[in-house]
């Protein structure tokens, strides 16, 4: 394994944990963009700001050539309190870099420090900064703000950590390789009353239970065997005591799938088992259905290139197919559906105990920093090739 910027990693760590200490919500990373901003500047790139409010895009062009690369980090924290007993923990009670976005931010500022430094590529190489993965959407918001308008890629590119797999090893898939993600609220809507007075009243509780129990059966009796989705309902909310039966009840889910017509069947089914179920125990439900970030589908071309460049850095044994396409999701799925590009891994386990991500002990591990800095690097100057 070779890592060039292996000089850079005290400076890496700096930065990495001064973001963890300073951890911003989607659409509100305003100190962390200043603080990227500052440091690009700095470099000698060219800074745009303001794209989906607290996005920022950092140029270098060298050379005459023509072609262009865009590389991906995103910057928001998640609304989780931190456990991590860090001294660099989180100073914001409440909020945490629980995924690893304050790691993927100083991957890529390290790997911008040295591609400025070296300047061993021709064409024009665009760092997008990118605000509000987790929840909002932030890559289509960015390219409504005309990311790819004013910054024209011939190709993008992003990574996640994920720590369990182990560090180093690096995860690629042509094809699906994230879910489409679509959430439902449904409120089953009752009649209140005495618990010990059941027959005066329609209980919700009830009725929620019989949905619940009937949504388990959309995946398995409504779909080909073969197709791949998931429903899961996440919460249930009714009642406060236990002798009121309550006026209603509320759940939510999220729906995971790969093809829209899978996507269209799930919406549907979820929708008439509700209202079916409901009817049945003599009550409505009102549903609120959204749908949310398209499937991440990379492109083959792409996905071989870093393939190929991955294997150069880590080593070709410690690049692995991805077996099969994960039921996460993310927002970078549109970036890929306007330009070619590859999403792909970066093992970062410590231990088999690791924490996972969203976790609130979990924290970036530093020592992949140089890894994933060096993989850029390589990704860019490769794309770029003089």
């Amino acid at each position: 394994m070779s890592i060039p910027i292996s000089n850079d990693i005290p400076d890496l760590i700096a930065i990495r944990r001064h973001l963890h200490q300073h951890p911003e919500l989607g659409l509100s990373e305003f100190k962390t963009s200043d603080f990227i901003a500052e440091k690009l500047e700095a470099m000698g790139y060219q800074v745009a700001r303001g794209l989906a409010k607290t996005g920022l895009v950092a140029t270098l062009r060298n050379g005459t050539g023509h072609r262009s690369i865009g590389i991906r980090a995103d910057i928001d924290a998640l609304p989780i309190l931190e456990e991590t007993g860090a001294p660099y923990a989180s100073q914001t009670p409440g909020l945490m870099h629980a995924c690893g976005h304050d790691g993927h931010t100083t991957m890529l500022l390290g790997a911008a420090k040295r591609i400025a430094e070296r300047r061993n590529f021709d064409g024009t190489i665009h760092l997008i900064f990118q605000p509000a993965e987790e929840n909002f959407g932030g890559a289509r918001l960015m390219i409504e703000d005309g990311l790819f308008d004013r910054f024209p890629c011939d190709a993008v590119f992003a990574l996640h950590n994920d720590p369990g797999l182990p560090l180093g090893e690096v995860y690629v898939r042509d094809g699906p390789v994230l879910a489409a993600v679509d959430e439902c609220r449904i409120v089953v809507n009752g009649r209140g009353g005495h618990g010990a007075e059941p027959q005066d009243t329609a209980d919700p509780i009830v009725a929620g239970a019989s949905i619940i129990m009937a949504l388990q059966t959309v995946v398995s009796r409504n779909l080909h065997p073969v197709d791949s989705a998931v429903v899961t309902v996440g919460a249930f909310h009714a009642g406060q005591a236990s002798n009121v039966i309550p006026q209603r009840a509320e759940m939510l889910l999220t729906i995971r799938s790969f093809d829209p017509e899978v996507r269209n069947r799930l919406e549907e089914r979820i929708r008439a088992v509700a209202e079916g179920q409901a009817a049945s125990y003599g009550m409505t439900v009102s549903i609120d259905y959204e749908r949310g970030y398209e499937p991440t589908i990379n492109h083959a071309v792409e996905t071989d290139f870093v393939r190929d460049v991955a294997g150069r850095v880590v080593g070709p044994s410690n690049v692995h197919e991805f077996p099969r396409p994960s039921m996460g999701s993310e927002d970078f799925a549109y970036m890929l559906a306007a330009r070619p590009g590859s999403y792909f891994f970066l093992g970062t386990r410590r231990t088999e105990d690791d924490p996972p991500l969203h976790h609130p002990r979990f924290d970036f591990n530093d020592d992949a920093l140089a890894i994933g800095a060096t993989l850029w690097v390589e990704i860019a100057e490769a794309w770029l090739r003089p």
